[in-house]
């Protein structure tokens, strides 16, 4: 299995603007860089969407989808702790003497 290419955030850039600027197509610059057609197209889709933050660079992401991701968690971890302080409730509701 061949090792997966990445391309840093400026190279997509100017990847992206020759292809809006009309210099190159879509599929021509996906033959070019030898990569998928699909590739390039979700760089132009991604930068129509969302501007210079359409490629935050290897690892990290935007600011809005790490929001979310950090938000997911504490919900994850607020529903673990109520979960356990509902059983602790029922376990001392259960076991309390009259």
């Amino acid at each position: 299995m061949g090792q997966r290419k990445q391309f840093d955030k400026a190279f997509k850039e100017q990847v992206v603007s020759r292809i809006l600027a009309g210099e190159a197509t879509m599929a021509d610059t996906a033959k070019d860089l030898n990569v998928h057609y699909t590739t390039v197209r979700d760089w132009v889709k991604n930068y129509k969407l969302d501007g210079e933050s359409a490629f935050p660079g290897s690892g990290h992401l935007k600011e809005e989808d790490d929001e979310i991701r950090k938000l997911r968690k504490q919900l994850a971890d607020l529903k673990e702790e109520n979960d356990i302080l509902k059983k602790a409730a029922a376990y001392f509701a259960k076991n309390q003497k009259p």
